[in-house]
């Protein structure tokens, strides 16, 4: 029970076999209270429930800010704190790849108002209730393509790479208030957001899986031994990194 006694916040977590999910169940059973922000609140709501009891479901569109304000006001009046901020939510699986020359300017803005706004957001009202309690973890979900330069996703890439500078500037304005930011980085992940999109699935599992040293697929298990490390008081003097989970591609 590693997390006994905290609050999370998972964004981007109402898919069933996403890793917000993913994260967000493991948190619980890791003792945690856990509040899953998502789009779709209905959604996120059911999923709250699939948790069981002392736990929430908040509708929320991270690109916005009153909506932000409004989660965040909700969750803390149901925990009375906010120990662990995810910030998972991200526009990827509707994106068709496609040239760089060939993105519009207005799909190109929605991407960098989901994936950077939005955590942006989100620390804005989250970070304040942390730095007057002087503790905190602040965990962004990034990707190893702002590593590889992956083609075709330039938006999305670009995007993440942002959060990985994102990281390291929050951290040295945070860490004097005892809060670690960190991002974990994951390779393609067969989730419910990349299975739903058939173009992903064919242009990027079969050239991720052999560019591995793992040469398997990932699922969003992968990834949860390190994010409860980083959510958990085992990484209380880590801050400003990014882990690599991606099975050794980036590696490579």
């Amino acid at each position: 029970m590693l997390l006994a006694g905290k609050t999370a916040i998972v964004s981007g977590a109402a898919g069933p076999r996403g890793i917000g999910f993913a994260t967000a169940k493991t948190f619980a059973e890791q003792g945690a209270r856990v509040a899953i922000l998502d789009l779709d609140g209905p959604g996120a709501v059911k999923a709250a429930a699939e948790l069981g009891n002392g736990h929430v479901g908040v509708g929320c569109d991270v690109s916005k800010k009153a909506d932000c304000e409004r989660a965040v006001a909700e969750v803390l009046k149901a925990f009375g704190q906010i120990d662990i901020l995810v910030n998972n939510a991200a526009l990827y699986s509707t994106l068709r790849p496609r040239n760089f020359n060939e993105w519009n300017s207005e799909l190109w803005d929605r991407v960098m108002a989901i994936n950077v706004r939005g955590p942006w957001l989100m620390v804005r009202y989250v970070a304040p209730h942390m730095i007057e309690r002087r503790t905190g973890k602040i965990i962004n979900i990034a990707s190893g393509a702002a590593y590889k330069g992956v083609p075709r996703m330039l938006p999305y890439v670009t995007s993440k790479g942002a959060m990985l500078a994102f990281t390291r500037a929050l951290s040295r304005e945070l860490g004097q208030y005892g809060i670690a930011v960190n991002s974990l980085s994951p390779g393609y992940i067969l989730s419910d957001t990349g299975l739903e999109n058939a173009t992903h699935v064919e242009e990027e599992r079969i050239p991720v899986r052999n560019s591995r040293a793992f040469k398997r697929d990932a699922y969003p298990e992968d990834l949860l031994g390190t994010l409860v490390f980083l959510a958990s008081s085992d990484s209380d003097f880590i801050t400003g990194q990014s882990i690599v989970v991606d099975g050794g591609s980036v590696n490579n």
